[in-house]
């Protein structure tokens, strides 16, 4: 009742369930809280500080007939996730339930008190469970072929991560792996463990999440960064432009390499003019028909293999 984030409704509703008698037939806590006047987004809110602080917990399966079946447990005392599946998994007792954990279900596999499963009609049950999310059936999604082991079990653990932050992500482990094909295409963009779980963890939805797993779902598709733009080619160099060699005789062009102003021709007679003191004599002219024949008489002299 001290609680000082619980709001009046919330503590409300704690109390009149706490005050149930052993023997009242197990109803969902939404009709429980109609008999109190308090509905609709009222109810909502309520639920979600009791859900979010650890007084009430639920978990949905989906049946045999396609049907989804909604288990609740509500405690006078905050639970932790573990401790609440542990409860959840203890066998049913035929002693009432204990003054420290009183407990009211909506339809509910296994209860502290005993109640057998009810199908969840409150909500207007239908073959799907209701979420504000596009879907929230948790089929593995196709792996990406490039992701390997190790990438994999680093989003698995990213996912797994979340509950540690924020209480109503907590996925379960098959949930955390059909999400990790899809958180794996973030890290393969660059994205380190830290930045795809702040990603995730980023703009908390006004009205809270119903569905941790279709609410990750939707933000690893929809949020997905955008594929990181390739390097840009290198650039080769330009070809310097024509210019006039300086060098004395018949005027030419040449391209420079540097800023020289003579084409390496002209430079090697002049070196040759400088050391020898003479002009570098003109290189002697053979037509191309000699210079063929001569390639061929040496291809024709020389010894064949084997």
């Amino acid at each position: 009742m001290r609680h000082p984030r619980l709001s009046s409704d919330a503590k409300i509703l704690l109390l009149y369930v706490q005050g149930l008698p052993e023997d009242t037939p197990c109803k969902p806590l939404s009709e429980l809280a109609k008999k109190l006047g308090i509905k609709g987004r009222t109810y909502q809110k309520a639920k979600e500080q009791l859900v979010a602080h650890g007084y009430v917990h639920e978990w949905r399966t989906q049946g045999g007939r396609g049907r989804w079946v909604t288990e609740q447990l509500v405690a006078n005392n905050p639970l932790t996730s573990e401790q609440a599946e542990h409860l959840r998994g203890a066998p049913p007792t035929t002693s009432p339930p204990s003054t420290q954990i009183p407990t009211v279900g909506e339809p509910a596999a296994r209860t502290v008190g005993g109640c057998k499963p009810i199908e969840d009609h409150s909500d207007k049950t239908t073959p799907h469970p209701p979420s504000e999310e596009p879907t929230t059936d948790p089929e593995p999604e196709p792996m990406p072929r490039s992701a390997d082991s190790r990438q994999l079990a680093r989003a698995e653990r990213v996912l797994l991560s979340l509950r540690h932050t924020r209480r109503e992500l907590h996925l379960g482990v098959r949930e955390a792996r059909a999400l990790a094909g899809e958180a794996v295409k973030w890290l393969e963009r660059g994205l380190s463990e830290s930045d795809l779980r702040q990603a995730l963890l980023a703009e908390r939805p006004e009205d809270g999440v119903r569905s941790a797993f279709g609410f990750l779902r939707y933000r690893l598709v929809q949020k997905l960064p955008a594929d990181p733009a390739p390097p840009p080619l290198p650039q080769l160099p330009s070809a310097a432009a024509l210019v006039v060699c300086s060098s004395p005789g018949e005027e030419h062009v040449f391209r420079p390499l540097g800023d020289e102003t003579e084409c390496a021709p002209c430079r090697q007679s002049a070196a040759y003019a400088t050391f020898y003191g003479a002009p570098a004599p003109e290189p002697e002219h053979i037509p191309w028909r000699e210079r063929f024949a001569e390639i061929n008489g040496l291809a024709a002299a020389l010894p064949s293999e084997g």
